[in-house]
């Protein structure tokens, strides 16, 4: 059996070059995270000024409305 040297052995393959995909690919996924975090900074900042709006109102029940303008009856045809 033939003795191999370390450098024979264990060859680093040369990095191979981006391709169009992954250039695509990495343009895509940048995009995509870069509206992820303005949707994130968006939605703290609209939480915060809602539950400021919230604090500063005093609680009240929504009003049930009799009228019944909502609701159908539906009667069965007399045979």
């Amino acid at each position: 059996m033939a003795k191999f040297a370390t450098t024979t052995l264990f060859k680093t393959s040369a990095p191979r070059a981006e391709t169009l995909m992954d250039k695509i690919t990495r343009a895509a996924t940048k995009i995509l995270y870069e509206e992820t975090e303005q949707r994130r900074i968006k939605t703290e900042r609209l939480r915060k000024a809602r539950l400021e709006r919230e604090a500063g109102l005093p609680a009240e029940a929504p009003k049930a409305t009799s009228n019944g303008a909502g609701k159908k009856s539906r009667t069965k045809a007399a045979k």
